[in-house]
């Protein structure tokens, strides 16, 4: 399985493979190859700002030789006009790395901007706003990442290092005993140890899970609000909850003001405007 940082580096170059190909001709035929220069990253919209720390590597991974000077760090509030960072080097260097790096500043920051929104709306409350796995293909890593700092919680970061039965595993293994039954079975023979959670779509999917036990946290899925206090009540703190389905920013709290632990929120990745920034000769 490949590190956080490898993965990080193969999307890098990925990226640079997709925009530059056999070469930036642009760049090529009216720079020199000696000409040096600095650039600016300049804030152009409220928000939060995250992804410094990888455009750092983006830059180190094309040309060792840039100088990257970081003005703002990863979960600062910026504000038009603010200057995240300053890159020295070799213009051509600059103008190569500058799409790269603004797609990825940009997509993180909108993330950990509305992810922060989010996180403020549950002050007080002690519920804590979870992504889910509907992440840009290749990004995972990095969308999560501003998940993080924008001052949520990752729910999982792939199908390999937690257990969740859906409404589909259930169906397919022939109800909700089965499902959890094969799912000890397999951890047992493959000597591993994952949390696991299970997705209810009712009181009687809820009743049974009750019954069987043997979960880590039980998810509650398109429940009302009113639904959703009263399966917390049944619970009573057994087993960690977490409202899933039909979540907004607008109904977020009256589902936190119903006790349940985590609240999963699919719209932190797979609904994001970047945030508006440029990079630009100084």
């Amino acid at each position: 399985m490949y590190t956080v940082d490898e993965l990080n580096d193969r999307l890098i170059d990925l990226a640079f493979a997709e925009d530059i190909g056999d070469g930036d001709h642009t760049t090529l035929c009216c720079i020199p190859a000696d000409a040096m220069g600095t650039s600016r990253l300049l804030i152009k919209e409220d928000g939060i700002l995250a992804g410094v720390e990888i455009a750092k590597r983006v830059f180190h991974r094309f040309d060792a030789d840039m100088k990257v000077e970081v003005l703002m760090a990863d979960g600062s509030p910026v504000k038009p006009g603010d200057v995240a960072m300053i890159v020295s080097g070799r213009v051509q260097s600059l103008l190569q790395t500058e799409r790269l790096m603004l797609n990825i500043m940009q997509r993180m920051s909108g993330i950990a901007t509305m992810t922060r929104r989010y996180v403020e709306r549950l002050e007080g409350t002690g519920t804590r706003v979870l992504d889910t796995r509907k992440t840009t293909p290749g990004m995972r890593m990095l969308e999560k990442e501003a998940v993080k700092i924008g001052g949520g919680c990752n729910h999982r970061i792939g199908l390999f290092d937690m257990i969740l039965l859906k409404d589909n595993h259930v169906d397919f293994a022939g109800g909700i005993a089965n499902a959890i039954n094969r799912c000890h079975e397999y951890l047992k023979a493959k000597d591993k140890n994952l949390k696991i959670e299970i997705e209810v779509r009712n009181f009687d999917e809820l009743s049974q899970v009750l019954a069987i036990g043997g979960v880590d946290r039980i998810m509650l899925d398109n429940f009302t609000p009113s639904a959703t206090r009263k399966a917390v009540e049944i619970i009573g703190h057994r087993f960690e909850t977490e409202s899933s389905g039909g979540i907004t920013i607008d109904n977020l709290r009256e589902y936190a003001e119903c006790g349940v632990d985590f609240i999963s929120v699919g719209a932190l990745t797979h609904s994001v405007k970047g945030l508006d920034m440029s990079f630009k000769a100084c």
